[in-house]
């Protein structure tokens, strides 16, 4: 199968991420308008618990992009299968077991997490992706490898679509017994979808394997104990960052009533913070993950086999993507924040401000990812969870200290996030240069993109305000300004040359002649 480049792969991976982020908007904007703020926070208090576990499970995939690309440098391509079964077999295990615990035990965990009683049906509506979404992640993890991201770019499609038909639906049938059996309808909704995403991932995979020839796979414990031994640490790296969202849905509600609201209060307040705001900064996220996705397995195999210069060059292009997509979405979304909110939610916008400052976060999440990405293809496995579990420390004490003051309240949450991984990312970096003795082009690849997106901002409220004050229209102004700025940004990132069209096409060359 034929590789793809970094640039190429990241690409794909970021398109169909943004198409399935855009699919899921038709996912939460229906469910907003069906079951409005509170119901979409009985959905959102089961919602982590799901990450939980595509954290706890996240080393496997990456572990066997990390073994498969070696394998493939050395030409061993029947081992590449082996890490297939023995992390079938891991995956399998997690999957089935943790769809078990939150099944069988959902009232006894909302009881300890001091949950609404009514968040019940979502916890259900969740328990059965697990055990579905185990199979999907290692086929991702096996093209992963294979440095092709078509298969699960594709597959992320397939998953959002049963996600918004059959979450949708069921949400719409169940509305008649009340919000809090529609939101479990919507939960079942992440099972329906990885169902699709896995079937479409089966196939390709099994076409794969006939082509080169493979009929029987050995066990290998050698390979077993080796996926467990890089996915451990990954997946405890993983699960400290998902671990940030399980503290906002058991420590935001619970300081938000300390603060003096009442239980529904802080149900809306955290449903504006995890139901509206985190969704929209998720987009751009989509285009970092595929970043990281694409970098571990070209980083490794350039590691493994020691052409450290073009570790090097890896490493400066991706932070460079790094800031070029996260710094104009910063500056979008804090100074849009309205007009986005009203175009995505019209008629139920609240949350405006939630959005505009959680905003802040969004380069230092994705430069956190990416860095974590690159510690982990060196081998670096333990370090990003280290940083990560002290972002964590800092998340929990900030959100213990602030929400519960009436003065900050919800954006006590927002301050401790962006406080987290702002020290998480220092964390990183200095790990970096400290493992890689690399030196970072601070001001080619952080304040000429910031300058480029100031150009950008500038054009885009001329613009907005120019085409709202002549329509009336909301959502034409939004959508012409966006999509002009997206031009001036691109021609801005050109004439500063943080990026220019030969440097593209030269590590586009570099790649095919290899």
């Amino acid at each position: 199968m034929k590789k793809q480049s970094l640039i190429k792969g990241s690409l794909i991976l970021g398109i169909s991420g943004i198409v399935a982020r855009f699919l899921g908007l038709f996912f939460r904007w229906p469910l907003i308008m069906l079951i409005g703020d509170e119901g979409v926070g009985y959905y959102q208090m089961s919602y982590p618990l799901y990450m939980f576990f595509v954290a706890m499970a996240s080393g496997i995939p990456v572990a066997m992009s990390k073994m498969i690309s070696e394998n493939n440098a050395k030409g061993d391509i029947n081992r590449s299968f082996q890490v297939v079964k023995e992390s079938t077999i891991i995956m399998m295990i997690i999957g089935t077991g943790t769809s078990c615990i939150l099944f069988l035990f959902a009232k006894p965990i909302i009881n300890f997490l001091q949950w609404d009683q009514r968040a019940y049906y979502s916890l259900i509506g969740i328990s059965f992706a697990p055990f579905i979404i185990s199979i999907m992640t290692v086929y991702r993890g096996f093209f992963q490898g294979l440095q092709n991201m078509t298969a699960p770019a594709i597959s992320q499609i397939f998953e959002q679509v049963g996600r918004v038909v059959f979450g949708v639906g069921l949400a719409i049938v169940l509305l008649p017994k009340g919000i809090e059996h529609s939101a479990g309808g919507a939960a079942f909704g992440a099972a329906a979808g990885g169902f699709l995403g896995s079937i479409y991932l089966c196939f390709k995979y099994y076409k794969v394997k006939k082509s080169y020839g493979i009929k029987t796979i050995k066990s290998s414990p050698e390979i077993l104990s080796k996926i467990l031994m890089i996915a451990i640490p990954i997946s405890l790296g993983a699960t400290v960052s998902t671990i940030m969202s399980l503290i906002d849905s058991i420590l935001v509600p619970q300081k938000l009533l300390e603060a003096g609201f009442s239980n529904q209060q802080s149900t809306i307040l955290y449903a504006q913070l995890t139901g509206k705001a985190s969704v929209i900064v998720n987009i751009p996220l989509t285009l970092s993950m595929a970043l990281c996705t694409s970098l571990i397995p070209i980083i490794a195999e350039n590691y493994i086999l020691r052409r450290m210069r073009e570790v090097e060059s890896k490493i400066d292009i991706s932070l460079k993507f790094s800031a070029i997509i996260g710094v104009p979405c910063m500056f979008g979304l804090f100074f849009m924040a309205e007009p986005i909110m009203k175009f995505i939610f019209p008629g139920r916008f609240d949350g405006v401000d939630i959005l505009k400052y959680l905003s802040l976060s969004i380069p230092f999440i994705i430069v956190t990812q990416t860095t974590t990405s690159i510690l982990q293809s060196i081998g670096s496995y333990v370090l990003p969870v280290i940083n990560l579990f002290l972002g964590c420390v800092v998340k929990v004490i900030l959100t213990m200290l602030l929400v519960p003051l009436i003065q900050f309240n919800i954006y006590g949450a927002v301050i401790a996030s962006i406080g987290a991984y702002v020290f998480t990312t220092i964390l990183n970096i200095v790990s970096m240069k400290i493992k890689l003795k690399t030196k970072f082009n601070f001001y080619d690849n952080f304040i000429k993109p910031a300058y480029a997106a100031s150009f950008m901002m500038i054009g885009v409220l001329i613009i907005y305000n120019m085409i709202y004050r002549n329509s009336g229209s909301n959502s034409i102004s939004c959508l012409l300004s966006i999509s002009v700025g997206v031009i001036i940004y691109t021609i801005s990132i050109l004439l500063l040359k943080v990026l220019s069209f030969n440097e593209v096409k030269e590590r586009l060359n570099r790649r095919k002649n290899k």
